[in-house]
Parts: C-alpha cells; sequence; structure tokens
C-alpha cells in the first residue's frame, strides 16, 4: 500500500470497521499532538527517560553501586560528566540507573492506583444511592490528608523500602481519579446509548467494564500523566528522608540526601540528581498538559 493511499485510509470521514475508526482518531491525536511544542518536549524527554532505564547498562560509564573511595568528590570532567561522590561512584552512572528506579515507581503506582480508582469511581457513579454514599465517603476521607503526609504515615507502619513506597503511594493517588471517573460516569450514565445497552439486556458489570470504564479512559490518562510529577516528587521525598529506595540504590531523592552535606563545596553531588527530577518531572507536566489539549472533548482538537 502507498504512502498516499495511507495517509487516505487514515483520513477517511467513513470508516469502514472498528479498527480504521481508532486508528483515524490515533491518527488525529497524534497529529495535534505534534503541533503542541510543549508536549513533543515532553514526550522527548519521557522518551528519554524510557530509553534511558532500559538501556542502563551501555549508556553507564560504570557500576553505580561499587566505590572507590580515591576517587572521592571529584568535580564533573571528561572522565566524571557529574562528578563523584562522598564514596567515589560516579554520579552519571548513579543517575543513569536511578531512572529505572523513577520509571518502576511511577509505572507500578499508575498500575495500581489508576485501575482502582477508575473502577471505584465508576461504581460509585453508575449505581448511585448509599454504594455512591459508602464509597466517596471513604474517598474524601484519604482527599481530606495532604498526600505526603499520609504517605510518610503509611511507609512508617510498613517499614522503610522501594516496595512499600510504592505501595504507599498508590494508595494515596487512587482518590483522585475515583472523583474523575464518577464525575465522568455521572455525565453519561442516563444517557441513549446507555439506557439501550440496557434494553438489549446487558448485565451492570457488563455496562460498566464495557461502556463506562472505556468512556472514562482519556480524563484518567490525561490525569495520570499528569500525576507522574508529582509521584516522582513524593517517592524523592521519601527516599530523602529515608523511607524510601535505601542505600546502596541510587535514587534520586536519597543521592539528594547523602548530597546535602557537601552542597556548599562540591555541589554537583546534590546538584545532579536534583536536576534529574526537575527535568523528568516537567517532562511529564508538559505531555500531560499537551494530552489534556488533544484529549478533552471540550477542546475539540482530538476530534
Amino acid at each position: 500500500m502507498a504512502l498516499a493511499d495511507v495517509h487516505s485510509w487514515l483520513t477517511d470521514d467513513s470508516p469502514a470497521s472498528r479498527m480504521q475508526a481508532r486508528l483515524i482518531r490515533l491518527y488525529r491525536i497524534c497529529g495535534a499532538l505534534s503541533r503542541n511544542v510543549l508536549a513533543m518536549v515532553g514526550a522527548v524527554i519521557v522518551l528519554v527517560l524510557i530509553l534511558t532505564a532500559i538501556f542502563a547498562p551501555w549508556i553507564a560509564m560504570s557500576d553505580p553501586i561499587t566505590q572507590d573511595l580515591g576517587a572521592r568528590l571529584l568535580p564533573p570532567s571528561a572522565v566524571h560528566w557529574m562528578g563523584t561522590d562522598e564514596l567515589g561512584r560516579d554520579i552519571w552512572s548513579r543517575v543513569v540507573y536511578g531512572a529505572r528506579i523513577t520509571l518502576a515507581i511511577v509505572m507500578l503506582v499508575a498500575v495500581l492506583a489508576a485501575p482502582a480508582g477508575l473502577l471505584i469511581g465508576a461504581v460509585s457513579g453508575y449505581f448511585g444511592g448509599w454504594i455512591d454514599r459508602i464509597l466517596m465517603g471513604i474517598t474524601d476521607i484519604f482527599l481530606s490528608m495532604p498526600k505526603l503526609i499520609l504517605a510518610l504515615a503509611l511507609v512508617a507502619a510498613l517499614g522503610p523500602g522501594i516496595e512499600n513506597a510504592i505501595i504507599a503511594i498508590a494508595i494515596t493517588s487512587w482518590p483522585g481519579y475515583a472523583r474523575i471517573a464518577r464525575a465522568e460516569t455521572l455525565t453519561f450514565k442516563n444517557s441513549e446509548f446507555i439506557a439501550a445497552v440496557r434494553l438489549q439486556g446487558a448485565s451492570s458489570l457488563r455496562v460498566i467494564v464495557g461502556h463506562v470504564l472505556p468512556l472514562c479512559t482519556s480524563s484518567m490518562i490525561i490525569r495520570v500523566t499528569l500525576d507522574m510529577a508529582g509521584i516522582i516528587l513524593t517517592a524523592a521525598g521519601l527516599g530523602f528522608i529515608g523511607l524510601g529506595a535505601q542505600p546502596p540504590l541510587p535514587e534520586w531523592g536519597a543521592m539528594i540526601a547523602r548530597g546535602r552535606s557537601f552542597i556548599l563545596d562540591q555541589w554537583w553531588v546534590a546538584t545532579m540528581p536534583g536536576f534529574a527530577i526537575i527535568v523528568v518531572s516537567l517532562g511529564f507536566c508538559f505531555l500531560g498538559d499537551g494530552l489534556r489539549d488533544v484529549l478533552d472533548p471540550k477542546s475539540g482538537e482530538g476530534h
């Protein structure tokens, strides 16, 4: 199939199949996203993060854990691009391997929190009544407490460690997704197409799973992407106070905590991982803003 034929197939106003309709919508979304400069900058940053995490053994200049006390606290140079820390470990290599930990935290929190919040919100909005009051009452309890404080309390109860930090962040993140899913569900649960599905004999489970949840997906993708920066900062905060990833893991927040003792004379020890946190957080914010502009049904750009 020629390139012109593919373009014509992807821009057809009358798709012949459901697959073609989905590909046309994806093509239009990608086209609208590509016209947003900041969104593309964010996408490039996120892509670099993913590639860095995948190819860390080839990108890093040395082992991120092996100590070399003879090379401790060396400034940035051609040999050590970001300098070395107080134990002589190459900071560039630790930042590169830290991308794996950051990406793992972000992905696991999203996988745990987003589906749970999406399901709870959809069930609450669809059934209403006492189910809605109970589920939203629990949600409001979680929303009434600051995320970081609640995460600190949960990690303190579960014990320090990256696994417990992920669980704590996920527990503090799902209420926001539940609220969004409930609001989305309330907007279309009484619509004609939902009534038509019910008249065909579909059960409540089939309506929620097959029709309600897919309609909430766009808003959920936007919220999850925008929340990535907050998840990274929360994980870094837990690592900074010693409740997240434990030494000698090269987690960015823990690296900043170890470098704060040398911030005046050996500024690179804390600055380099802090710069990585800022850049990656901005990347997710830019990408999330772009996705919101494209996927928001009120904007009309993604259609």
